[in-house]
C-alpha cells in the first residue's frame, strides 16, 4: 500500500467510501449526524475517531498533518524523540558504538528493514487487517479461522472463511490482505 494514506468508511457492514483524509473528513463532516459510522485507517487497521465539530475548514485544520517542528534535533530529516528502554548491556553496547546510540539504532533498523521488505510488508498487512477483522467482523462466523488463514499465508481458506461476511467487509478485509497474501 504505497499509495496516499487512506481512510475506509463503513455504516455497519456497508463501505461508504476509501479516499485520502481531505476527502475522508469532507464526507464525514456533511454525514457528521450518523452515529453507526465506523472509519478504519487502511495502513493500521484501527478504528480513527475523528472530531467534526464546527465548520468544514476548522475540521481540516484541526486533523490537518502537523508540519514540522523547529527546535533540537534534526526536524527536517522528520526526527522524532521517543523513549526507548533497554537493559543496562543494551545501553553499554550502545555506548561503546562509534556512531552514537541513535545513529546506531537507526541503522539496525535500516538494515533489518532491508533485509526482508517483502516479511515487513507481509507483517504489516496482517496486523492491519488482523485489527480490521477483529474491530468490523470479529462477531461474523468464521472470523477466527480467517485470521489463522491470514497469519498461515493460505488465501484460498482466508476467503473460504470470508465467504458468507458482508460483500463490502469481505471485499475490504481482501484489500488490506492483499500483501499478506501475495505469495498465496
Amino acid at each position: 500500500m504505497s499509495d496516499p494514506q487512506t481512510y475506509t468508511v463503513f455504516e455497519q457492514h456497508t463501505r461508504l467510501l476509501t479516499a485520502p483524509l481531505e476527502a475522508t473528513l469532507t464526507f464525514l463532516h456533511a454525514r457528521s449526524h450518523h452515529a453507526r459510522t465506523l472509519v478504519v485507517d487502511d495502513l493500521t487497521g484501527r478504528s480513527v475517531d475523528f472530531d467534526l465539530g464546527g465548520t468544514l475548514d476548522e475540521v481540516l485544520a484541526r486533523h490537518a498533518p502537523e508540519p514540522q517542528r523547529s527546535g533540537p534535533g534534526r526536524p527536517k530529516l522528520g526526527v522524532v524523540s521517543r523513549e526507548v528502554s533497554l537493559l543496562p548491556r543494551h545501553w553499554a553496547w550502545l555506548e561503546r558504538q562509534r556512531s552514537g546510540a541513535s545513529a546506531t539504532l537507526r541503522r539496525l533498523i535500516d538494515e533489518a528493514r532491508r533485509a526482508d521488505p517483502d516479511g515487513e510488508r507481509r507483517a504489516q498487512a496482517q496486523a492491519a487487517t488482523d485489527r480490521f477483522l477483529s474491530t468490523v467482523g470479529g462477531d461474523l462466523p468464521g472470523f477466527e479461522d480467517a485470521t489463522r488463514a491470514l497469519y498461515a499465508g493460505d488465501r484460498a481458506r482466508f476467503e473460504v472463511h470470508l465467504a458468507g461476511w458482508p460483500a463490502d467487509v469481505r471485499a475490504h478485509a481482501l484489500y488490506l490482505a492483499a500483501p499478506a497474501l501475495a505469495d498465496a
